[in-house]
């Protein structure tokens, strides 16, 4: 009789099955950019995706972020299938399980650091409080920005505020963390602070990592790569 481990399975935070995107569908021009991609993201995952320019890593991570649907196969967040869900719901589930960081942070420039990071939680409760101040002000602390507190975004040095949009992504205490280049417009230095940053969220956390990069050296870095040539997952390298 085999025995049985009661030790628990985790579940993915994040699984793709079988999924492709096309655009243009129904005219002569239609493109397919997707063409079957499967992936499991279990939380604690820190995983950097690279390819060449054009070969679908933002396309990706947008469907994955929910900002745009799959033409065809399954995407789950945290075990819920996402694919048949209202534009609502999936705009509620975004807003709670998935946090974004981008290469330009997109940050309010005339608020300050601490109204940037409240704003996720604003928009959700609607209503301003000590609590909504405290958890905003207790994540810049996080990312080292508690001097920064009421420094408007645009007098903010590039390192600084994309550590203003890490810890705004962790607002909502996301599941779930996309970055598109989210490195790109910083020096060595700066770079390697913010790529610190999101191995320290991904191990304190369990938050899992998902992120674009044409940087080797950042991607040499992650317990996973995923190299995305041509719409399809080439191949996936671990350390």
């Amino acid at each position: 009789m085999t025995a049985q481990s009661n030790t628990p399975v985790a579940q993915p935070i994040l699984e793709l099955q079988g999924l492709r995107k096309s655009f243009n569908v129904g005219a002569d021009n239609e493109t397919e950019v997707l063409h079957g991609i499967d992936l499991k993201l279990y939380p604690g995952d820190f995983c950097a995706v690279i390819g060449p320019s054009g070969s679908g890593k933002s396309t990706l991570l947008n469907i994955v972020g929910l900002l745009d649907r799959p033409s065809s196969g399954s995407l789950w967040i945290d075990g819920m299938q996402t694919t048949a869900l209202n534009d609502a719901k999936l705009t509620q589930l975004r807003g709670h399980r998935i946090g974004f960081v981008f290469q330009y942070h997109h940050l309010l420039s005339a608020f300050s650091a601490l109204e940037n990071v409240m704003m996720p939680l604003y928009a959700d409760r609607g209503f301003r409080d000590a609590q909504m101040r405290e958890r905003a002000a207790g994540l810049l602390d996080s990312v080292g920005m508690s001097p920064w507190l009421h420094v408007p975004a645009n007098r903010l040095s590039g390192g600084q505020q994309q550590r203003v949009a890490v810890a705004r992504a962790l607002a909502m205490r996301p599941g779930l963390i996309l970055a598109d280049e989210p490195t790109g417009n910083l020096d060595t230095q700066g770079a390697d602070g913010v790529f610190a940053l999101f191995r320290k969220v991904c191990k304190e956390q369990s938050t899992a990592v998902l992120f674009v990069t044409h940087n080797p050296l950042l991607s040499a870095r992650c317990e996973r790569t995923i190299e995305v040539v041509d719409g399809k997952i080439k191949g996936e390298g671990f350390p």
